[in-house]
């Protein structure tokens, strides 16, 4: 069986790289509040998604114990050269999903707007979008209670 090498990644990574990136969070289940649920690696959408946004930031990094990208999975540095990370950013409006409780978040890329939908708009309702794309990355968090005064924001790295 032949081996997917590290540049080999870091062309997954470009190509990822150069599609639309959303991260669609949702509601999730009220179940979860007392049993936490488990991510599946089948899952393909939300339960039940609130909207998306599309990416801040979307660069290369490495592992770097003394990096400026800080994650639950380490810290790293930014890299001007493909690499097999790819760090990801999404800064939410303090209007999205006003006073939504939050539970699930997924990474998309190739998510597709309906055509009525204004260009430029980055923050997708479920009814403006005409396909969601393909699930990259899925977590499953603690209850989040969205408020207006808040511009949340979510952090990935995402290695190939």
């Amino acid at each position: 069986m032949a081996i997917l090498t590290d540049s080999g990644r870091a062309a997954v990574a470009t190509a990822i790289k150069a599609q639309a990136i959303h991260l669609a969070w949702g509601s999730g289940s009220v179940d979860w509040d007392v049993t936490p649920a488990t991510e599946d690696v089948g899952t393909s959408s939300l339960l039940a998604e609130v909207g998306r946004r599309k990416a801040t930031q979307v660069l290369y990094c490495t592992p770097d114990p003394l990096g400026e990208i800080v994650v639950t999975e380490g810290r790293f540095s930014i890299s001007e050269t493909p690499t097999k990370y790819l760090y990801v950013r999404f800064a939410f409006d303090f209007t999205d999903a006003q006073d939504a409780t939050i539970r699930e978040l997924a990474v998309f890329v190739g998510t597709v707007a309906k055509a009525t939908t204004p260009v430029g708009q980055d923050y997708l309702l479920p009814e403006d979008v005409e396909d969601p794309g393909q699930m990259l990355v899925l977590e499953y968090i603690q209850k989040l209670q969205r408020s207006p005064q808040i511009r949340q924001q979510f952090e990935f790295v995402i290695q190939f």
